[in-house]
């Protein structure tokens, strides 16, 4: 019996450490978002477009992981044009995937920016704030004299992931419009 209460104790002492030891995310951070769920349209304190320019390619989820579909936005920007931080955090890739130049942001709350093509001008591990110029829209060598999928312009890659879940950039940015569920009948 006194075995079972010091193994219940150890258990219950873990549990607390491990709550104590994860750091508390805001509510909503941990609301679901998705093509099946109402988004909310407020901004988030801190997220900034990484360049100014218009969507070209909205975000367009597959209705299955595998299927073919757009997660992300597509910006358009100049070749040159530098692009920043959408939000504080901090980069844990730069360089070359598939031929072209791709920057990996972690942000708070579980969430993970990419953003291609674009030449990096900070290494990996570098702390950046919202706004911070992490590089330049750049186009991958061999590719200058194609046009882009964004032609007649260039533009700018923006991906948000949540885990293995793909969320709308412009949603942080309060820009996406709401989703609105209709009864089924």
């Amino acid at each position: 019996m006194a075995r079972r209460t010091r193994t219940g104790r150890l258990r219950a002492a873990l549990l607390v450490l491990l709550v104590l030891a994860v750091p508390a995310a805001p509510v909503a951070a941990l609301a679901p978002t998705g093509p099946h769920v109402g988004a909310d349209t407020v901004p988030r304190e801190g997220w900034v477009r990484p360049v100014p320019g218009d969507v070209v390619h909205p975000f367009d989820p597959p209705p299955q992981d595998w299927l073919p579909g757009h997660r992300g936005v597509d910006l358009a920007a100049n070749r040159g044009e530098p692009v920043a931080a959408p939000a504080a955090g901090v980069v844990t890739f730069a360089g070359s995937v598939g031929g072209k130049p791709l920057l990996v942001l972690a942000h708070g709350s579980g969430l993970r920016s990419t953003l291609e093509p674009v030449e990096a001008a900070v290494a990996r591990g570098t702390a950046l704030p919202a706004g911070a110029v992490v590089g330049t829209l750049s186009i991958p060598p061999g590719t200058a004299d194609n046009p882009s999928h964004c032609a007649p312009g260039d533009c700018l890659h923006w991906g948000v992931r949540r885990g293995d879940a793909y969320l709308d950039p412009m949603v942080l940015l309060g820009l996406a419009d709401p989703i609105v569920l209709l009864p089924l009948s």
